[in-house]
């Protein structure tokens, strides 16, 4: 696969009952100022979004529906998730946009959320959210997150079963149909792609290691378990956290318990071409899941008001 540019995506974050969105292509660090907010309508109860790159359009999934709205808080499209669902908890649905911006992919918890049905894998169309096409997965999932890859248009898919372990599929759109991938695991959970989209990183569900496979296929390029960050195994975890900081740097999550039973939780730099563990890194994180790496050497934590903090 050749060599992309890393260009860095318009995030999004929920604060105060908005959707804030942030452009990571801008300079600023520290704690970040939305570019653009969108007001859920109906007093919607938010469970995943996603905004466009121009931030004209903000995409978000409730328990029963996935919306479109403006950012003068006009409702453009609802697509209903039906039938309606009075089941609180236990499933979340997911929404993402296409690199392209043209497609919501949406993951359908169907089986948790007690619809009679399969999960199901839906790709909208952006602009009318009309349905263009649907899968049937083999999973009974809480939750799906989802990444698009940056140049392909095929989008990958984790669909966590609780106990039962986790499925990671990928999908391309051909006209109405999704062509759909399912790979030989049940066992590892995705974590990020690599900003070029040639790889991608997971951990194993029973948090013993982290790998990093090649992209598309999914073969394992190499894998660090727990003792290769001078831990031992049989009570240190890794956790499903981390990602790319950049090209050729992954974060690691480590978490253990010290000898009066208080947690703790150390990230680490790994050389993402060699495998090579480089030392202890300083996320200035709350805990081990308030790390997200941008890809771009660049990283970010929450900040106390719900914002985020870029870090470099």
């Amino acid at each position: 696969m050749p060599q992309l540019p890393f260009l860095p995506r318009v995030f999004t974050r929920l604060v105060d009952g908005r959707i804030c969105a942030y452009d990571p292509a801008a300079d600023a660090r520290g704690v970040l100022a939305p570019v653009m907010a969108f007001r859920p309508s109906h007093d919607d109860v938010v469970v995943d979004h996603a905004v466009a790159a121009d931030l004209r359009r903000a995409y978000y999934a409730t328990l029963n529906a996935v919306v479109c709205v403006t950012a003068d808080g006009d409702e453009v499209w609802r697509s209903p998730l039906e039938p309606w669902s009075d089941r609180p908890y236990g499933h979340r649905p997911s929404c993402v946009l296409s690199a392209d911006g043209r497609v919501v992919w949406v993951y359908r918890p169907d089986a948790m959320a007690g619809r009679d049905r399969p999960d199901q894998w839906v790709a909208l169309d952006a602009g009318t959210g009309a349905s263009v096409a649907q899968a049937d997965l083999e999973t009974v999932g809480h939750g799906g997150p989802q990444l698009p890859h940056p140049a392909d248009g095929q989008v990958l898919l984790d669909v966590g079963e609780g106990q039962d372990g986790s499925v990671v599929y990928r999908a391309s759109l051909t006209g109405d149909r999704l062509d759909l991938v399912k790979y030989p695991w049940d066992d590892r959970c995705l974590i990020d792609l690599s900003p070029d989209g040639s790889e991608f990183m997971t951990v194993d569900h029973g948090q013993a290691d982290i790998a990093v496979h090649t992209y598309p296929d999914g073969e394992v390029r190499f894998a660090l378990s727990v003792d290769a960050f001078g831990h031992d195994p049989d009570e240190i975890y890794v956790e499903w956290s981390g990602g790319y900081l950049s090209p050729d740097i992954l974060i690691v999550s480590l978490v253990g318990e010290t000898e009066d039973e208080q947690e703790w939780f150390r990230h680490y730099s790994v050389d993402a071409r060699s495998g090579q563990v480089r030392a202890e890194f300083d996320a200035h994180a709350e805990n081990a899941y308030d790390v997200q790496p941008l890809g771009d050497g660049t990283w970010l934590t929450a900040d106390s008001s719900g914002h985020p903090v870029r870090w470099a």
